[in-house]
């Protein structure tokens, strides 16, 4: 399990979409200029996180991205874990070493230390996040719903009997009642 800028940006979004009051689907575009994350980053991250069941997406307008699941059964190793796509390899590259080298010297050392940070992640949930980042005075900007569909045309204002409708009218008025 590897911390990179992906996983920290998966992490914030996660962060961003489990803070939503609403259960509505919050299009990626919010979360790019939230964030300021490009759309094409962005959808990779996501498309990675529904496969391992960590959001669900939600087709056409008004569409986006919920939680598959609630905020405190997700923890932050989850979230890494689907984002990091270089486990196995690195796992391969150690077993081609064969060497005696200092690197293998201090290699129990570093598995120690990752199993720890992986022990830890996996009690941090998004909920604790949450709460830590409403703590702290964050708040996600819900996005208006649009309206769509058909409206009935305005109608003008009805025009009142007996009201005068011009300044010569209004003048023959005033001079009638005089």
């Amino acid at each position: 399990m590897r911390m990179s800028t992906r996983g920290r940006f998966a992490i914030a979004a996660m962060i961003d979409l489990a803070s939503r009051q609403t259960p509505a689907p919050v299009p990626l575009q919010d979360l790019a200029v939230r964030h300021r994350i490009s759309m094409s980053y962005l959808e990779q991250m996501f498309a990675k996180l529904r496969q391992h069941g960590l959001v669900e997406s939600t087709r056409g307008p008004g569409g986006g991205y919920t939680l598959a699941r609630a905020a405190d059964a997700i923890t932050v190793a989850d979230i890494i874990g689907a984002i990091d796509d270089g486990g196995e390899a690195r796992a391969k590259e150690r077993q081609r070493e064969s060497s005696v080298s200092a690197q293998e010297m201090t290699q129990d050392l570093w598995d120690a230390l990752q199993s720890t940070v992986a022990a830890y992640l996996r009690t941090v949930t998004l909920q604790n996040l949450v709460a830590e980042q409403k703590a702290k005075g964050f708040q996600a900007v819900e996005r208006k719903p649009v309206q769509k569909g058909v409206f009935q045309k305005p109608r003008p204002p009805v025009a009142r009997p007996g009201t005068p409708n011009s300044v010569f009218a209004l003048a023959q008025a005033w001079a009638g009642k005089a």
